[in-house]
């Protein structure tokens, strides 16, 4: 009973939060699941004992989401929901096929350079990565990404769908890491 009375608590406090400054907190959640990604890459996947966790690269990976993802994410959200429409099937359908044909191809292409660009890559190289793979991610995105939104466009309310994405984005975060990183673990 104490638990779903904490869990209430601090739901409360995130809902004021959201309310007060949404591009903050969606920002800072953003960030924070990115970062938790990548951790999860490098212990589960890239199978790192703790010692040996790239911190730097957390907090690049990290700082993406809480500078680019986040925002980003809330203002495409609110544009869809301003043209598109907020509620019914037919909306959530333009609003997924828009989404993944627009705003998709355009942000995995910006996380790959800006993943490139922090990990101290020239432009030549940030460009070879995205040619090796953008459309393997990209591809991987459209197994993954259009039921989603689907369920987030037509159950959730716009405030909190950048937090929806944000979850399931969890285990997108853990591969688009592995994914961006796969190179510098082979040398």
């Amino acid at each position: 009973m104490q638990v779903a009375m904490r869990f209430r608590n601090i739901f409360k406090l995130y809902q004021q939060a959201l309310a007060r400054r949404p591009y903050l907190v969606q920002a800072v959640q953003t960030g924070a699941l990115m970062g938790a990604g990548d951790l999860i890459s490098q212990t589960v996947i890239e199978k790192k004992i703790i010692k040996e966790i790239d911190y730097k690269r957390t907090l690049q990976f990290s700082s993406i989401g809480l500078f680019v993802g986040g925002p980003a994410l809330r203002l495409w959200y609110g544009l869809l929901n301003q043209h598109i429409g907020s509620s019914g099937k037919s909306v959530a359908i333009k609003k997924v096929f828009i989404d993944q044909l627009v705003f998709a191809p355009a942000f995995l292409f910006l996380i790959l350079s800006g993943v490139g660009t922090m990990q101290g890559k020239s432009w030549n190289n940030v460009k070879k990565d995205i040619h090796a793979n953008y459309y393997d991610v990209l591809k991987t995105n459209y197994y993954v990404w259009p039921w989603v939104q689907i369920v987030n466009f037509y159950y959730i309310p716009l405030q909190y769908q950048v937090l929806l994405v944000q979850v399931v984005a969890l285990f997108w975060n853990t591969y688009l890491s592995w994914k961006t990183n796969r190179e510098r673990l082979l040398e």
